[in-house]
């Protein structure tokens, strides 16, 4: 393996026999390079995009989920162990599978000690400059910043780490992984979008982890399962989680798991770019305003969602839009209490001039708006709770935060459904090892991350979930492959 510090170019003298093979570049394949390295074994990690575009959708992550038992300077309050399965088995309405979520959270408790040991930081409570949260700790510099340290870590110990080398093809014979494709991109030709073959390298290694996320990047794989809707998605994260390795696994036999054809959808700004946006694009003012598509017609109660859970929600709701857009129409109070955002609303004087702003119907945008002011109805007396205003006789109602919107200017947002990951990957067991159609494992492969994370949550979402799964499965990962390598 390369000597400490070092970081080979692309694919230039792959060694063609590693002991462990890392396949992924972000939380989870970090975590199990530097668990398997720290096992005793060499290890080689494959990242497909070039450096300056590591660590998949680790960048724009911000914290994780922790089981604590006391307050810690990271996360006020207790957060057990029968909370944690709790939350979980709600978001998920019970399809965890049931050994993975036990270790799941058991280690997270310890997750916060190990990034730490690796030189991550994080952000105490007490600072105030994020929100308090009981159940998930918060990264000092957010996702990228815990990269750089892990990446830093992962090279002193002596991790080969190659950018811009990206698995084509792999094969599975008699119960094992038996040699991994892989190609990549020369200086001249490395993009951020693809790893253009300019030299393809055939390993054997004695041990794999995959840890290379989903599918969520592929717009033909996203097509051929939601038909033109994919067309209007905007990929929040990676360019390069374009589920080759996934499809590869599950041709040769591999128990698939979670849903083909489901998707954690959320409302994101429609002017965001077409990937790599992250949170940041994120629309969160619905309940402050109603919510019109193309034609201008509402299309569902602004008010009924106000937890976190509403951005997938809306997310699945945007999908379902004629062309896959919808606009939050807002007037100058609601502008005014919006969460900051990274795109200025548009603005208009009146609605007319708004609804030319947005291409949708005057007439209809204007009756839509007439209809909702002509419904909306205090709180009752002695109740100056603003989200006790409601609406009467409409359809759609809005049951709650619905203030008249009589104030100019008038602004919107237009919004489109934002793909963050697919609930599609692959089984795994106890041990991490992939399991088989068959009722087998792979005896020397091993998954983590978001590639195995629908064996967790083949639905729903919890926030820090996906960094955690990401750490703990890493780590495990990363050390049962050592041990199968070393012994």
């Amino acid at each position: 393996m390369g000597a400490p510090g070092a970081t080979a170019a692309a694919g230039h003298d792959l060694p063609e026999q590693p002991d462990v093979l890392v396949v992924g570049g972000g939380t989870a394949a970090l975590c199990a390079a530097i668990a398997a390295r720290r096992g005793g074994a060499g290890v080689l990690l494959l990242e497909q995009a070039p450096r300056w575009l590591r660590g998949g959708n680790t960048r724009h992550s911000r914290n994780l989920r922790i089981r604590h038992e006391v307050p810690t300077p990271l996360s006020p309050g207790c957060y057990d162990r029968d909370e944690f399965c709790a939350d979980l088995q709600r978001a998920t309405g019970g399809s965890a599978d049931a050994a993975l979520a036990r270790l799941l959270v058991e280690h997270s408790a310890r997750s916060t000690d190990w990034l730490a040991a690796a030189g991550v930081q994080f952000q105490p409570v007490a600072s105030g400059v994020l929100p308090r949260s009981r159940k998930t700790a918060f990264l000092l510099g957010g996702g990228t910043a815990m990269l750089n340290r892990l990446y830093a870590a992962a090279e002193a110990l002596g991790v080969d780490i190659r950018y811009s080398c990206g698995v084509t093809d792999l094969k599975l014979e008699r119960g094992r992984l038996a040699w991994v494709d892989c190609a990549s991109a020369s200086a001249s030709t490395s993009t951020s979008t693809s790893t253009r073959a300019s030299e393809r390298t055939r390993l054997r290694p004695r041990a794999v982890v995959v840890c290379c996320g989903g599918a969520q990047a592929n717009r033909a794989w996203l097509r051929s399962r939601w038909g033109d809707a994919a067309d209007g998605f905007i990929n929040r994260g990676t360019p390069h989680a374009t589920g080759e390795v996934l499809h590869c696994l599950l041709r040769d036999g591999v128990r698939a798991a979670g849903d083909p054809d489901g998707a954690y959808l959320v409302a994101v700004d429609a002017r965001s770019p077409a990937d790599d946006g992250g949170i940041v694009t994120r629309v969160r003012c619905m309940p402050a305003g109603i919510v019109v598509d193309g034609t201008g017609r509402r299309i569902h109660d602004e008010g009924g969602d106000t937890a976190s859970t509403r951005y997938a929600l809306w997310g699945r709701r945007l999908a379902d839009c004629p062309g896959q857009i919808a606009h939050v129409i807002l007037d100058g109070q609601g502008l005014r209490g919006a969460p900051p955002s990274l795109y200025p609303p548009l603005l208009a004087d009146d609605v007319d001039a708004l609804a030319a702003a947005l291409s949708i119907p005057r007439a209809a945008l204007e009756k839509t708006l007439a209809e909702y002011n002509a419904a909306v109805r205090p709180p009752a007396a002695g109740d100056e709770d603003v989200a006790g205003w409601h609406t009467e006789g409409l359809t759609p109602p809005k049951s709650r935060h619905a203030l008249p919107l009589t104030e100019p200017p008038f602004g919107a947002y237009p919004m489109r459904p934002g793909i963050t990951f697919t609930y599609h990957g692959v089984a795994v067991d106890a041990d991490t090892r992939v399991r088989l159609e068959d009722g087998g494992v792979v005896e020397n492969l091993f998954a983590a991350g978001m590639i195995m994370a629908p064996n967790l949550m083949p639905r729903g979402y919890l926030s820090g979930l996906a960094m955690s799964i990401g750490v703990v499965f890493g780590r495990l990962a990363g050390e049962e492959a050592a041990r199968h390598v070393v012994g």
